[in-house]
């Protein structure tokens, strides 16, 4: 840099940032991992979707602010769906039950944490309606083992 050459001040003229859209996300990898000749659910590749919840929450919101929590709010009905599912068939892990659990409780926190999404924290009450329901009676355990609680 020259030295009479005045540094560049904000704002920086940045192109803008795709939206994200965790519905399409979900889509895209559960479709990519499907087994359909054997009708499975890679749980594994489940988890690490739902794992993702909260960072989909924040950037889907924070890149779309119009349309952001209806795909974050896909995505992860999407994911709890299969979560049921699984549960239907007697097929569904512990570690499958705690990662849902665990993504209610940082989706619940991040929603609270960030100005305008407080509708977001109704749609994590509706899912956690839905995965307590696949609980045992005492609301704590799945199957007789602990499920994750904050």
């Amino acid at each position: 840099m020259a030295p009479d050459a005045e540094p560049r001040l904000l704002p920086l003229d940045i192109d803008a940032i795709p939206a994200t859209d965790f519905g399409a996300f979900v889509t895209d990898i559960l479709t990519r991992h499907a087994r359909a000749s054997e009708c499975l659910i890679d749980q594994s590749v489940l988890r690490k979707c739902i794992d993702l919840a909260s960072s989909f929450l924040v950037t889907d919101t924070t890149t779309d602010p119009e349309r952001g929590m209806t795909t974050w709010f896909a995505g992860l009905s999407r994911l709890v769906d299969l979560v049921l599912v699984l549960h239907k068939r007697e097929e569904l892990e512990l570690e499958t039950v705690n990662s849902a659990s665990r993504a209610c409780s940082e989706c619940w926190t991040a929603a609270g944490n960030w100005r305008g999404l407080d509708e977001c924290r109704n749609r994590v009450r509706d899912i956690g309606g839905k995965l307590k329901k696949i609980l045992d009676t005492n609301e704590r355990t799945y199957r007789g083992e602990r499920v994750y609680a904050p």
